[in-house]
């Protein structure tokens, strides 16, 4: 039997009792109603911290494809099986002339964990391009479809976040204009990068060569080989404050409050890149909002550097950090 060590971006986790694999919407539903109510639903294993002691059941999601209903009104509406890979359908979308996600380029995972997260980078969010999901209802049964208005979308949250017990997705649609021009360019980062204008429009293949170039320099496109890339991606979210720290980068939101760079909170309370306590989990040497496992950390190892640096940042600024990953066997 695989561990989960084996199965996620961390490589941490212990050995699950049962493992189902399931590569289709009728081999999902039949899987999640024969398991009980704590079997862990796995797809692409980039967003989960899981204990060493961990030996329930697990289902991995491995369902592929996608069918596109695309005309010269409506643009690209595209339907994708959750277990799909993320970055697989981005550089597809490109391809094809599908405009609106080439800036959530080398993002791991699946696209049934885009919508649980609302994934967003660069000035994009899935929430802002899915048009419907389709789930299973664990406590009715029944298929439900959830429209975009119906997902309760926030930063890096909705409702299937909200609700983990609820939903278990079995596919995504999308609705994407067409062309080869991508969506404006609303991040600073991205435009330097591009050297173009903010609101200015690029080539989408451009947008995507210079998004993965920048996410391969902060070690958060996957890399068996590369340790930096051995972790969840951002371990921590840009937390919303009343007022911003005095020399943070942030930026004022619609109800007045402001959101902060957690790299630069993290920074500021003294964990620098590369921060380790023991060698065996350490901050990224590319980016200090990633916790790496360095190729033999345990759970906890990686659990008590995320605590340490949640601390340290509370007791300088004030400021409870909220972890992005979800947390299997602990309480963070």
């Amino acid at each position: 039997m695989r561990s989960l060590a084996d199965l996620t971006t961390m490589h941490v986790g212990g050995t699950p009792r049962s493992l189902t694999v399931a590569t289709d919407e009728s081999e999902i539903i039949a899987a999640i109603q024969d398991a009980g109510p704590d079997v862990l639903i796995l797809g692409g294993g980039s967003n989960l911290v899981v204990s060493d002691n961990f030996s329930g059941d697990v289902i991995k999601i491995e369902s592929t494809g996608f069918e596109n209903d695309e005309s010269a009104c409506a643009g690209a509406w595209v339907t994708v099986a959750a277990g799909h890979n993320w970055d697989d359908f981005v550089s597809q979308a490109v391809a094809n002339g599908w405009v609106g996600i080439e800036a959530l380029s080398g993002i791991p995972g699946t696209v049934g964990a885009t919508p649980i997260q609302n994934v967003g980078a660069y000035g994009q969010q899935v929430s802002e391009t899915i048009a419907q999901v389709r789930a299973w209802n664990r406590k009715t049964n029944a298929i439900d479809t959830l429209f975009a208005a119906d997902c309760e979308f926030g930063y890096r949250t909705s409702i299937f976040k909200k609700n983990p017990d609820t939903w278990v997705i079995l596919s995504v649609t999308f609705q994407l204009p067409l062309g080869d021009m991508s969506s404006p360019i609303s991040y600073n980062e991205l435009a330097s990068k591009l050297g173009a204008q903010l609101d200015s429009r690029v080539s989408a293949s451009e947008v995507r060569k210079a998004v993965l170039e920048l996410r391969t320099a902060k070690g958060m496109v996957l890399d068996p080989t590369d340790h930096d890339t051995w972790s969840v991606g951002s371990f921590f979210i840009n937390p919303r404050v009343q007022k911003a720290p005095q020399g943070a980068p942030a930026w004022e939101e619609a109800d007045g409050s402001f959101k902060v760079s957690a790299a630069w909170l993290i920074e500021e309370s003294g964990f620098r890149k590369g921060f380790t306590v023991n060698g065996r989990a350490a901050l990224s040497s590319k980016h200090t909002l990633a916790v790496t496992n360095r190729g033999d950390a345990t759970s906890d190892d990686i659990f008590n550097l995320g605590l340490q640096i949640r601390d340290g940042v509370l007791t300088k600024f004030g400021i409870d950090l909220k972890p992005e990953p979800r947390f299997v066997g602990f309480d963070f």
